[in-house]
């Protein structure tokens, strides 16, 4: 799990929280309170149940968010389960991930996007070695050092 500063937009407004990326989580969730600020909540048919790694604890989803999250410059969305009493603002799951071809990096503490389609370019690192061999973007987030992407 990797945690990192995004910015998530709705119908309603936007707001600034820390994300946990997880890859054990399957979908992307969103504390309730959270998700009415951003979004109109809609509600999904036939509840979803899931497991956590503490053991006696299953959440269930019966409503569902779509909105747009942005990660250094990158605009990405996705639908998130709503979660009453998640203890994280957001959770971004491995599902996401996927689609977005996102990886994580738990030796450096960071994660690598390489969204399809995006034809920008950002820095990879503090070097900003990004091969120009890349036509679309590849963002990377390092959490050591947070200030470099204030």
């Amino acid at each position: 799990m990797i945690e990192k500063r995004i910015r998530l937009v709705g119908s309603k407004g936007s707001k600034e929280v820390v994300a946990l990326f997880d890859s054990g989580a399957t979908y992307s969730c969103v504390r309730s309170d959270l998700a009415k600020q951003l979004e109109k909540v809609v509600p999904i048919p036939g509840a979803m149940t899931f497991s956590t790694a503490k053991k006696g604890e299953t959440p269930t989803a019966r409503e569902r968010i779509s909105v747009n999250f942005h990660i250094n410059g990158c605009r990405l969305s996705d639908e998130f389960m709503v979660i009453p009493g998640l203890v994280e603002p957001v959770i971004i799951g491995a599902a996401t991930m996927q689609k977005w071809r996102m990886k994580l990096d738990f030796e450096h503490d960071r994660g690598i996007i390489d969204p399809p389609g995006h034809k920008a370019e950002a820095a990879l690192s503090r070097q900003q070695a990004i091969g120009s061999r890349r036509e679309w973007l590849l963002a990377t987030w390092l959490l050591a050092d947070e200030r470099q992407w204030a």
